[in-house]
């Protein structure tokens, strides 16, 4: 039974994975023109939410967004945190904010042939193992933010195989702090259920709807460093209850469903 399982599983991760790449070589030649200059960085940023509709629509992934504000009235500039539970949700990320902003993400990325290249100037590595390193991506996210270019963050630091949250780092609230710019919350509710980080052979794969939440913005003006603990805490209660939440709405849904059945 398991093994059956397993076949659809690995057929369905190796259409997202052709399709990914297929779409990157495809759209190259357009992202190596804009991002040849830092002036045409929010062009390559338009053709990234294309490519992301891309992603999702042909291994058959939708989405499905609360916005307890309207995306339009989102501030800018800002430093948006999520949780991060799946390889879907970088992709997604390009559909929920409509304006600009500079992603940060892990040093493996910048190693991944092709993908490299939204690393170069646009989007910012760090390598959490390195202190000065971690510096480094901090003070150009905080130049970014200058500009009045937001800011995308996973304030874990990596991801969840199992969607449980974890600890969340200080970086991201340490900026919007210094730069008293808001933070904007985000919780993806089941990303890990379509597409799980683990084993290409264990873990899941397969269509479904994404379910997320863009929260209202936190304001942090007139903070200090002393309130930095506060606000990440505020932040990671935020996420997490609504995790909770959802996690209970399923397991009470599946215990409906097999009364239905049973009778």
């Amino acid at each position: 039974m398991k093994n059956l399982i397993v076949i659809p599983r690995t057929l369905w991760k190796l259409l997202f994975l052709l399709n990914f790449v297929l779409g990157l070589i495809v759209l190259y030649p357009l992202f190596f023109i804009f991002l040849s200059k830092e002036a045409w960085f929010p062009y390559a940023f338009k053709l990234k939410k294309f490519w992301a509709r891309w992603i999702l629509f042909v291994p058959g992934i939708s989405i499905k967004v609360k916005h307890e504000i309207p995306g339009s009235k989102l501030p800018q500039p800002a430093v948006i945190c999520a949780n991060h539970s799946s390889y879907l949700d970088i992709s997604i990320s390009y559909l929920l904010i409509p304006n600009y902003y500079v992603f940060m993400g892990k040093q493996e990325l910048g190693k991944v042939p092709l993908f490299r290249i939204f690393f170069k100037q646009m989007n910012i590595l760090v390598d959490r193992s390195s202190n000065k390193s971690s510096h480094r991506a901090f003070v150009r996210a905080g130049q970014e933010i200058d500009k009045g270019n937001s800011t995308f963050l996973y304030p874990e630091g990596g991801i969840s195989s199992n969607g449980k949250l974890r600890g969340f780092k200080n970086g991201a609230f340490k900026i919007a702090i210094e730069k008293q710019v808001p933070i904007i919350p985000i919780t993806y509710l089941n990303n890990w259920k379509i597409l799980q980080n683990g084993g290409f052979f264990k873990s899941y794969g397969r269509p479904g709807t994404s379910k997320i939440i863009v929260h209202k913005p936190i304001s942090t003006i007139g903070m200090t460093e002393n309130d930095l603990v506060s606000l990440k805490t505020k932040v990671h209660e935020i996420i997490s209850n609504e995790l909770d939440q959802y996690n209970l709405d399923c397991l009470s849904g599946s215990k409906k469903k097999t009364v239905n059945e049973n009778r």
